[in-house]
Parts: C-alpha cells; sequence; structure tokens
C-alpha cells in the first residue's frame, strides 16, 4: 500500500491585484496546470483588492471600530474583536501592510462567497473543478505565533467530523472533529510566506476534500457551544454588561458545580470588618422548593388581603412568582451580621447594618456576573424578605440568617433583550 502524500507549491507570476481585477483570470494564467480535485489557497488580501475593500483612511482604529460588532478582549492599543463576518481576531480583520500608504484593507465582505465566484469562474476558463479555501492569519488563545487559517471556503470539506468511528486501537471516537480547511490554509502558508509576493498556493493529493456542501461559516464555534466567549478580565466587563433578569428558561437542569463556582465569587465581595456576611441556601430538591413557594405564597396572599386588596389584584401580584416556581434552580442568598458593632446609638446602629446590607448585595451581584459567565440566567426577586420568619421555618435557617430575596435560575428561554442605552454621564456627577 503507497503511503498517503500530497504537494503544495505557491503560484509564481501574479502581478499587483488592483480593484476590479478578474483575479480569477489571472490566477488562472499563472497556474494553467490546475487539475480537478485541486486544492486553491488564496490570500484574503488580494481578494479584497480585487474586490475593492480597500479604504481611504487616517485612521485605522475607526476603521476597526466601524468593523467590530464586539470587543472580546482589550490590553493598549491592542483589541481582540468579533468582527461583521463572526470572526473573532486581532483589529477585526483590518490591515495597513501590502496596501499603498494612506489606505488600510478590509477582509472580503462575505469571504465563502468570494470563494464560490472564484471556483465557479475557474471552473468556467480551465474546466476544472477545485477547491477554493481564502485564507486569513490569526494569532490563537494559549499559544505563541501565527498562523494562516480559513477564512472562506467553497468546494471544500472544511471539517471532517470523525465522531461514531474508532481509532487504530478500536477506541470510540467522541470529540474528534478535524478542521481540514484550517489545516490546508496552514500547509499554504508554508511555501506562500507573509512578504514573498506569493499569495496564492496550490495543494494537490487530498481530491477527497474537494466536494461540495460546507463553508468556512462551519469553522465558527456558535456562542452557546463556545466555552471561553467569556473569561479573561476584559470578558468579566462584557458579563457584567450583558447581564440581564431573565423570567423564561427552558427545562434543562443546571449543573450545581456552576452553582457552587459562582458563590465561590460572590464570597469575593467587599464587607465591613472582615466579616463574611454571605450565606447561600441552595434550594435543589423539588419537594423542598415547593414547600417553600406554597408557603411563602400563602404569607404574601394574606398580607395582601390584610392591605385591602382586591383578589384579581392579589392573584396578579403573585403570578409575579412564578419565575421562581418554572426555573430548574432556586438559590436563597441570606445576609448575617456577625461581627457587627453594636454603638448603643440607633443612628449608628443603623448605618451599621446598612453597610452588611450593601456588602450582602455585592455578592449577591457577583454571584449574579459569575452565572452570567456560566451562560446561565438569573431573576433575583425581593419576595422571601417579605416573610423571613416563614423561609427560616421552612428551610430551617438559624434566627439570625436573613433572607434576602431569591435567585431564580437557568438556561434562558430565549434571546436577552436589548437594554435601553443609558447615557453615563447623567449618572455622574464630578467635583
Amino acid at each position: 500500500m503507497t503511503a498517503p502524500s500530497y504537494e503544495v507549491r505557491a503560484v509564481a507570476g501574479l502581478p499587483e491585484i488592483r480593484p476590479g481585477d478578474d483575479l480569477a483570470a489571472l490566477i488562472a494564467a499563472a497556474a494553467p496546470d490546475l487539475r480537478d480535485g485541486d486544492v486553491l489557497l488564496v490570500t484574503s488580501k488580494i481578494v479584497s483588492k480585487a474586490e475593492g475593500r480597500i479604504v481611504h483612511a487616517d485612521s485605522r482604529e475607526a476603521a476597526i471600530d466601524a468593523e467590530t460588532v464586539r470587543v472580546v478582549a482589550r490590553r493598549g492599543t491592542l483589541r481582540i474583536v468579533e468582527n461583521r463576518q463572526g470572526l473573532v481576531m486581532a483589529a477585526a480583520g483590518v490591515d495597513a501592510s501590502n496596501t499603498e500608504a494612506g489606505t488600510i484593507l478590509l477582509l472580503p465582505e462575505d469571504p465563502d462567497a468570494s470563494a464560490a465566484a472564484l471556483r465557479a469562474r475557474l471552473r468556467e476558463l480551465l474546466s476544472v473543478d477545485v477547491g477554493i479555501v481564502v485564507t486569513d492569519t490569526f494569532g490563537r488563545p494559549w499559544r505563541s505565533g501565527l498562523t494562516d487559517v480559513a477564512i472562506g471556503a467553497a468546494g471544500v470539506r472544511v471539517l471532517d467530523d470523525l465522531r461514531g468511528g474508532t481509532d487504530a486501537h478500536g477506541n470510540p471516537l467522541t470529540a474528534t472533529v478535524v478542521a481540514t480547511a484550517d489545516e490546508l490554509a496552514a500547509a499554504g502558508d508554508l511555501v506562500k510566506g507573509k512578504a514573498t509576493g506569493l499569495p496564492v498556493a496550490v495543494v494537490r493529493g487530498l481530491a477527497h476534500v474537494v466536494g461540495e456542501g460546507s463553508t468556512a461559516r462551519d469553522l465558527v464555534r456558535a456562542p452557546a457551544d463556545d466555552m471561553f466567549r467569556l473569561g479573561t478580565s476584559e470578558a468579566v466587563r462584557e458579563a457584567v454588561t450583558q447581564r440581564r433578569t431573565v423570567r423564561a428558561f427552558t427545562d434543562d437542569p443546571v449543573d450545581p458545580g456552576a452553582v457552587r463556582r459562582a458563590v465561590a465569587a460572590a464570597l469575593t465581595a467587599p464587607a465591613p470588618h472582615r466579616t463574611t456576611p454571605w450565606r447561600f441556601v441552595l434550594v435543589e430538591s423539588a419537594a423542598a422548593r415547593r414547600e417553600l413557594l406554597d408557603a411563602m405564597r400563602e404569607a404574601w396572599i394574606a398580607d395582601l388581603r390584610g392591605d385591602g386588596r382586591s383578589e384579581e389584584a392579589i392573584a396578579k401580584r403573585i403570578r409575579r412568582g412564578d419565575v421562581l416556581r418554572d426555573a430548574p434552580y432556586l438559590v436563597v442568598p441570606c445576609m448575617v451580621t456577625d461581627g457587627a458593632h453594636d454603638y448603643g446609638h440607633a443612628r449608628r446602629d443603623a448605618a451599621e447594618r446598612e453597610m452588611f446590607v450593601v456588602a450582602t448585595g455585592a455578592g449577591v451581584q457577583n454571584f449574579l456576573v459569575a452565572l452570567a459567565s456560566e451562560r446561565l440566567g438569573s431573576a433575583w426577586v425581593s419576595s422571601t424578605m417579605f416573610c423571613r420568619d416563614v423561609v427560616r421555618k421552612v428551610l430551617g435557617l438559624p434566627q439570625e440568617w436573613h433572607p434576602m430575596g431569591a435567585v431564580a435560575i437557568g438556561r434562558p428561554a430565549g434571546a436577552a433583550p436589548e437594554r435601553a442605552p443609558r447615557d453615563v454621564d447623567a449618572f455622574i456627577e464630578v467635583r
């Protein structure tokens, strides 16, 4: 049996690409020997130039802003962002190299469409069926150095899903999905180089990866599956700004470990006198939650009737607590004031308690943000504060534990609503 092999070579003879050039025709002239099953690796810069994605701009930063939909991380002037093509990369792919002074290059508007157009045009010109990969240079988290990856593709099987098969020892493959298009892009970069003026390469001998179907968009991990979408200190700020009160949840179970990690985050909040005023009751038993919420409802109804509310008004208010019943998981944050100073003075003692209330709120806020970073939705509902004795009795809590509401937790049933913009300056006074 012949050992598998392939060859990769750069294509020489391409001129400087200008807006409006027929890029496929120039490639066909430089590589007339293309065969069925070849894979053509094309640097995105020349695709951008041919498509007129050249911008006259004094400020590269302004161009990055225009191409950015989400800032993932920032350090000094370096930004890692998600761009309008859905790619997470440095500077949104805006490039000031290999272009005339005073101009910058943007990525192709739709790299997959660009690849498809090149493939169709080469078939027309040379009567060949080739795969196309449009490449760009990326850095990688936790790895030094740069490599080329696929940002556009046509006629190439971009992913090779081996799940369900077995390895050479018969072990099942449960998570192996090979990024074939990225491997091809990196192989081409070895012969194209970064500053050699050779923007196109051909891979021959891998005809089995050429075919219809997938695009480079399939390489972009969906947000729901991205374990590292939030992670750095910069991303923590995003968790804070993107946190929402969620009132509709899926039936998916909540990982108790994720809740405990969120509690660990809560315990890092500041507190007076080096105290630890936070306690979190994790109501994991369905029976315990049902007993608690039934008792709270009865207490709430009795209070509302005592206030003279109509039955219709009472029913409306009670429905607000449905989120606690509908969520897969429930937590009751509590405050303890062990270590509080007793001044024997009403004003000072009231201020002392306020310090503990503020510290408890800071802990709960940490808790909610940490849940958001775990991709969990939450709603902090104040209802337990109005019937603390009932909550203590049902949950068997000490008298010195003061319930500070309840937190409903689960996977959001839908996209979070957009938060109305707020003018930061309207909340600031400078003295």
